[in-house]
């Protein structure tokens, strides 16, 4: 799935009132976008499969965090329509001349042109309707499978095995990251690499002034102990975080 850049659209500071502490994550609370007469609806973790608690609402949206792997996710009754979410990914530029969007994904194509070359198998998981980072790759005599499940369904590409997986602004679209992670894991061979880029929920992150939840098809958010508790779920080998690029070693 592709990515898409969503302005913050807070509002000034003065209607910001309520403000507190939840977990170590600082969360500054809009008095019009607090709702405490939501009906808190029981959730577990659709990643560790542990119970969850409250976290906040926050436009007309709950959101829950897991105190054992550290995740924060929007429950399910708010997830928006497959037709909505596949629109909205359809107003993403795809443009393979984009010099902006070449930089934002050079993290993970320069990571694989470094470790990787032709003669490995790859595979660009969630690749979406432009399938840019295959393409940049190609330009550098690196050619890669591409599965996408809205733009490129092409379950075939799921029956093979790869040295590397590229899974990049799409970890947080998963709706079921359990099955997702479960299936990744899978596709690697021994020593192969899963290699991800998104945004990490830090600690000292105010969530709610967070552009990353602005995009309503953003529905499960990562720290860092989140991805240790995948290392340790799944058994990958090792996982090494630098910023927005994590790479798992199987």
């Amino acid at each position: 799935m592709t990515f898409l850049f969503s302005p913050f659209f807070g509002k000034p500071l003065v209607n910001f009132i309520i403000s507190k502490t939840v977990d170590k994550i600082n969360v500054i609370i809009d008095k019009d976008d607090f709702f405490k007469g939501v009906k808190m609806k029981t959730n577990k973790c659709s990643l560790c499969n542990l119970e969850t608690k409250f976290y906040l609402s926050f436009r007309k949206k709950d959101y829950y965090i897991c105190q054992n792997c550290g995740s924060i996710e929007m429950h399910p009754d708010f997830f928006i329509s497959v037709e909505k979410e596949k629109k909205r990914y359809e107003l993403h530029k795809s443009d393979i001349l984009d010099i902006g969007y070449q930089r934002f994904v050079e993290p993970i194509t320069n990571y694989v042109v470094s470790n990787f070359s032709f003669e490995h198998d790859g595979l660009d998981f969630g690749a979406g309707n432009g399938q840019i980072i295959a393409k940049i790759l190609k330009s550098k005599n690196i050619d890669i499978k591409v599965y996408d499940p809205l733009f490129h369904n092409d379950k075939s590409v799921l029956n093979s095995k790869y040295d590397y997986i590229i899974a990049c602004e799409v970890i947080e679209h998963f709706h079921n990251p359990s099955n997702e992670f479960a299936l990744l894991f899978s596709l690697l061979k021994t020593g192969g690499k899963l290699i991800i880029m998104t945004d990490p929920l830090k600690k000292e992150t105010s969530f709610i002034d967070w552009y990353y939840k602005n995009d309503e098809t953003h529905v499960f958010f990562y720290s860092n102990t989140t991805f240790q508790c995948i290392k340790n779920k799944y058994g990958f080998k090792s996982v090494d975080i630098k910023g927005r690029l994590i790479v798992f070693e199987k």
